[in-house]
This record gives C-alpha cells, sequence and structure tokens, in this order.
C-alpha cells in the first residue's frame, strides 16, 4: 500500500494531538490556489534541471525522500541555530553529519550543514585565519573563485598557485611558494567546477611534513566520490588521503540528492569549536547540550534541509558498494563513455580526460578564437533541440599536447562542458552524443 502525503501528515500530527485544538489563520485561503497556478506557469521559463537531456552545470534533483521529508519537516518550519527552534532536527542534524565525517575517515569532529559551499568555505578558512593569524592562503588558479573572494572579505592575503596541463595544482610550483614562507593554509580541491579536477592531496600532504601549514580540502562538488570504486589511479590516491586534512567542505545539495541549500563544513580537530564560542542568553537557556548556534556563524538556518538529508541518508547509507554510491558510479562511467565518443570523433577534441563526472571539449577550427566562435554557435544549436550543454573558457596551454598545431590567436578558448551528474546519464549517452552530432552539423553549416 502507497503512503500518501495525507498519510505522513497525519503521523507527525500524531506527536501533538495532544494539545488543544485551534483554528490557524491563513490569509487569503481562498485566493491560493489562482496564485499556485501562476506561479506553476511561471516556472515554466527554467531549464529542465530534472532531465538527462539537461547535460549542463552542476544540478542534480533531489532525492524523492529528500522532497517529502523536507515537505514535512515545513509543517513544524524548525530552526536549526538553538535546541528550541529545532530540537528533533538538530538531532538528526548531528546525526546526519557525523554520517558524512564517518564518509571521509573521522570517528570525531566538528561540523554542521550551511546554506551552501560558500559559507562553508568562509567558516573553514576563518577558522584556519584564527589559527595561523597574518599568513597565507593558497589555492589553485583553477579552484573556485569563491577563496579569493572570501579571503577579501576576511581580509586575508590570498596567492594562486598554477596549474598543470590536467588543471590540477602544479606541486611543483606549491613547493616553491611554500619554501618563501608564510603560508597558513593550502586548499585542495577535490573536484573542480569547471573541469572537475583533483588536486594531487597526497603530494600536497607530504610537503606538509616540510613545511607546515593546514590542509583545507575543498570537496564541495567532488566529495561524495569518495565512496565511487571506479575512479582513476591520481583521483584514488587524493581521494584516499582526505581524513588527513585539518577541515572538509562537501555540498549534498548537489551529488548528494538534497535541495538546495545544503552544504557542509567539517573540521578533524573538535577543538575548534573554542573559536566560535559566544553568549545568547536568549537562545541558549533551553538546554546543556550543545546548540548547533554555537559551532556556527550563521544564526537561524533550515531545520528542514537537515531532516531532509537525515532521511536520505537513513534510505541510501553512505556506504561503497552501496545504492547511493552506484549512482556516483554510474556518473563517472557515463562521463568516460561520452569523453570516449567524442576523442574518436575527428570534429572534437578533449584537453584531458575526465576524473570525476565532468567533460569538456572543444570543437575543432583553424585557430582559437575560430574553435570558440563555433562552440558557441554549437551551444545555441543544441539548446534548441532540448539539449542543455554548458560554456567554460579555459586557457589555450591546455591543449598544448592534445592540440599542438591549434593557432593560439587568444589566450583562452571557449569550450562546451557538460557535468553527467544524473545516473540516468549513463543510458542516455548515446542520445546526448547524437545530439550534440546533430548541433554540430547545424553549427558548422551556418
Amino acid at each position: 500500500m502507497k503512503t500518501t502525503d495525507y498519510d505522513l501528515v497525519q503521523l507527525l500530527e500524531v506527536g501533538f494531538e495532544h494539545l488543544p485544538p485551534y483554528d490557524p489563520v491563513v490569509p487569503c485561503a481562498d485566493q491560493m490556489a489562482s496564485v499556485i497556478a501562476e506561479t506553476a506557469l511561471r516556472l515554466h521559463d527554467n531549464f529542465p534541471y530534472f532531465h538527462p537531456l539537461y547535460a549542463g552545470q552542476m544540478l542534480k534533483p533531489p532525492h524523492p525522500v529528500a522532497r517529502a521529508a523536507y515537505d514535512l519537516a515545513m509543517r513544524i518550519n524548525p530552526n536549526n541555530h538553538a535546541l528550541d527552534g529545532g530540537r528533533a532536527s538538530s538531532a538528526m542534524e548531528k546525526e546526519a553529519v557525523a554520517q558524512l565525517a564517518a564518509m571521509f575517515g573521522w570517528d570525531s569532529h566538528l561540523g554542521h550543514l550551511t546554506s551552501g559551499g560558500t559559507m562553508a568555505n568562509l567558516e573553514a578558512l576563518w577558522v584556519s585565519s584564527r589559527l595561523r593569524p597574518g599568513s597565507t592562503i593558497l589555492a589553485s588558479s583553477e579552484a573556485h573563485y569563491t577563496h579569493e573572494r572570501i579571503s577579501g572579505v576576511l581580509g586575508l592575503r590570498f596567492e594562486k598557485v598554477p596549474v598543470d596541463s590536467c588543471g590540477r595544482m602544479d606541486v611543483s610550483e606549491l613547493q616553491a611558494r611554500l619554501a618563501r614562507g608564510g603560508v597558513g593554509t593550502v586548499v585542495a580541491t577535490l573536484g573542480t567546477t569547471g573541469l572537475g579536477a583533483v588536486d594531487p592531496l597526497d603530494r600536497i600532504l607530504e610537503l606538509r611534513r616540510e613545511f607546515d601549514f593546514r590542509v583545507h580540502v575543498d570537496a564541495a562538488y567532488g566529495g561524495y566520490f569518495a565512496l565511487a570504486s571506479n575512479l582513476g589511479t591520481d583521483a584514488r590516491r587524493a581521494f584516499d588521503r582526505v581524513a588527513e586534512a585539518d577541515s572538509i567542505v562537501i555540498d549534498p545539495h548537489k551529488h548528494g540528492l538534497q535541495p538546495y541549500g545544503c552544504g557542509c563544513v567539517l573540521f578533524r580537530e573538535p577543538g575548534v569549536g573554542a573559536i566560535y564560542k559566544h553568549d545568547s542568553p536568549y537562545t541558549y537557556f533551553s538546554s546543556n547540550d550543545l546548540h548547533l548556534g554555537e559551532i556556527s556563524l550563521e544564526c537561524s538556518r533550515p531545520g528542514a534541509a537537515a531532516v531532509a538529508l537525515w532521511a536520505t541518508q537513513r534510505l541510501l547509507p553512505l556506504v561503497k558498494g552501496g545504492e547511493f554510491s552506484a549512482g556516483l558510479e554510474q556518473s563517472r562511467r557515463a562521463a568516460l563513455e561520452l569523453s570516449a565518443k567524442l576523442a574518436a570523433d575527428p570534429r572534437f577534441i578533449l584537453p584531458i580526460q575526465p576524473e570525476l563526472d565532468i567533460v569538456v571539449w572543444a570543437p575543432r577550427a583553424g585557430s582559437a578564437v575560430a574553435a570558440s566562435k563555433l562552440a558557441q554557435r554549437i551551444f545555441d544549436a543544441a539548446a534548441r533541440a532540448d539539449l542543455h550543454l554548458a560554456l567554460f573558457k579555459i586557457p589555450v596551454k591546455f591543449f598544448s599536447s592534445a592540440w599542438p598545431d591549434l593557432v593560439q590567436d587568444a589566450d583562452t578558448l571557449l569550450c562546451l562542458r557538460s557535468v553527467l551528474m544524473k545516473p540516468e546519464h549513463l543510458a542516455w549517452i548515446d542520445r546526448l552524443y547524437l545530439e550534440i552530432s546533430n548541433a554540430t552539423r547545424e553549427a558548422t553549416a551556418a
């Protein structure tokens, strides 16, 4: 027998049926249906993120259990700042976050959910700045722009480390910069948002033995691939060393099947919680237990996000060889299959092989400028056929090996890009390639 939404609401209400009845005030209730209908029509203007033909940005549909749990929690609308605002949802957040930490090999930790990776990374760099005051933050030139922006907001010194031909942090360049001193934190990105490149965390950690610095892992996009069994050798080595980092960021609203916004920041040493210490007697009075607001820079936070994550991980445990990890492995296989088809097609060229589930390629043309213009036309033609790709500008040096005769009349080249986050993408690779091929034929003839 299928459980309906009404059954679930009734089950929730049983817990509060001892309260005296009352009539809730719902302003303009008689006009709700027409407003919701108008809302549905307005939403038609969005891209079809839920469909396999959307293969552009990092947008993965939430699991139905996450949507159902989120909606159920919104009947109460808990606030996970203090236990007074979200007692059950705070407990569920602590459990869900502990499961994320355990996925990386941490038995003890300090952490909480955030609105997303930006806030999570801000907290990680803020803690680092308190532990290493006056020192410089390093991240690769392909790391997310948020690190440079956050450093500016916090008044921290920030520098970019060049990358190698695969878009990963160049360890030789990093070593040279570390030798000059003054570095407090190195950000290792496990899955850059542009190329999906995995920084060589294992080699970065080896440098920490010689140069004393904190290691922050930005795995907002790629973190869940720690569970995948089909990574390449280099990526596997990096993910196998995550437990040695000082802090980690991961976004459940990317590969974790959650609604926006749901990020998470984790610290290996629980003692860093002392840095957050503050007093708020009007919210922290009901319990001596830890209020999540005591270890967070954000105040009000949606308890519904924690409930949705808890329910999802209850249904799909974060274990290797499980149903959840199988979905990640399908996305990885989809990227490998699409990249193989594109590489075998003389009309295209791939600057790097995918390390996770992002595929980047360029159409062959006489020069970098001509290839960029053709990529834009292919992107437009594909969209007209309801295949939604993405565009990504990368340095032409990434093509040095794969495309040695490229006329480099520009420093960058506009490439086509796909993020194959949906497990369903694996079954749609032939259709995706067909639509890419058709769009390329149309764009070339234009």
